[in-house]
């Protein structure tokens, strides 16, 4: 029994297709066919029905796939641990972000330019996503690292995190605008329009879960990704806008002012976040390590 023919017997069992599966290994159809009936010969079953339009699986090979997936999975370890003894990486990593993140302060480029360099037989992917799609991406096994914004929910167990910005949550209003004084009581809020991120995005739960508590949903007007529209549209004043907290100087170029959101305060976080519950490959553990030490945590 080789490896190889544990790989293309559950490729095929993903796929449920002979053509796709072969397509994803990088080989000619008729020559993954014959692999898989000489797979068959040496256990003396079928794995699969090839009845009809789809491929299932046998009673037998559905017993067989679980421990065929787990020595795949055994000999990946086996690699990934001489890899770290030899300081050789290799592999992919999945790196999730949300909108507006990649700033000076959080300079993800420079980062994932600085691994490459470091490490250059590793894949790098990057996405950007809202907060919640993201974690959704983390939690299935479609991305490894993320940087988002957190709800103050309590996170899946099976994920670690680490916050990297603690900031308070302000309401910004047109600068010109004199009828608050100098904080904004949360209950304020339910009697304005509102200038949100979109939903799924943690500066959002954040609000939306303090809302519930005061017993209103918030009048969200506008929606937008990026904060510095936010802040031009409530400089327009077309609504109060909730942001993370602003100098007096980055109010004054958006022609705004920045009013604390109290009773209660509200705080906005960015976290890091990963799987915790399985071991995962050292490319990952080194990037998320490089991560954490260049972001830091901040307040």
């Amino acid at each position: 029994m080789e490896l190889r023919h544990l790989r293309y017997f559950v490729a095929v069992a993903e796929e449920a297709n002979f053509t796709r599966a072969a397509a994803r290994l990088h080989l000619a159809q008729p020559g993954l066919s014959a692999q898989i009936r000489q797979f068959e010969r040496e256990l003396g079953q079928p794995l699969f029905d090839r009845g009809g339009r789809t491929v299932t699986l046998t009673e037998v090979g559905a017993a067989v796939l679980p421990h065929a997936e787990a020595a795949l999975a055994a000999a990946r370890r086996i690699a990934d641990t001489v890899d770290e003894f030899t300081g050789l990486l290799r592999g992919h990593v999945r790196v999730g972000l949300i909108s507006g993140a990649a700033t000076e302060e959080f300079d993800v480029a420079a980062v994932l330019a600085d691994f490459h360099a470091d490490h250059p037989g590793v894949g790098i992917s990057l996405t950007e996503d809202t907060s919640e799609r993201m974690l959704a991406a983390l939690g299935g096994g479609e991305l490894d690292i993320t940087l988002v914004g957190l709800t103050g929910a309590e996170l899946d167990p099976g994920l670690g995190s680490h916050v990297v910005l603690d900031t308070p949550v302000v309401a910004a209003v047109a600068a010109d605008d004199h009828t608050h004084g100098a904080n904004m009581p949360l209950a304020a809020l339910r009697d304005h329009p509102l200038i949100c991120l979109p939903t799924g995005t943690g500066l959002r739960g954040v609000l939306q879960r303090a809302c519930a508590a005061a017993g209103f949903e918030p009048r969200v007007a506008f929606e937008a990704a990026a904060p510095p529209l936010l802040l031009r549209l409530a400089a327009y004043g077309l609504g109060v806008a909730v942001v993370p907290a602003l100098t007096e100087n980055e109010a004054a170029a958006h022609g705004v002012r920045a009013l604390p959101i109290v009773e209660p305060d509200l705080r906005g976080q960015l976290a890091l976040v990963w799987r915790a519950d399985h071991p995962a490959p050292p490319a990952t553990k080194v990037l998320l390590g490089q991560l954490r030490i260049a972001f830091g945590s901040r307040r």
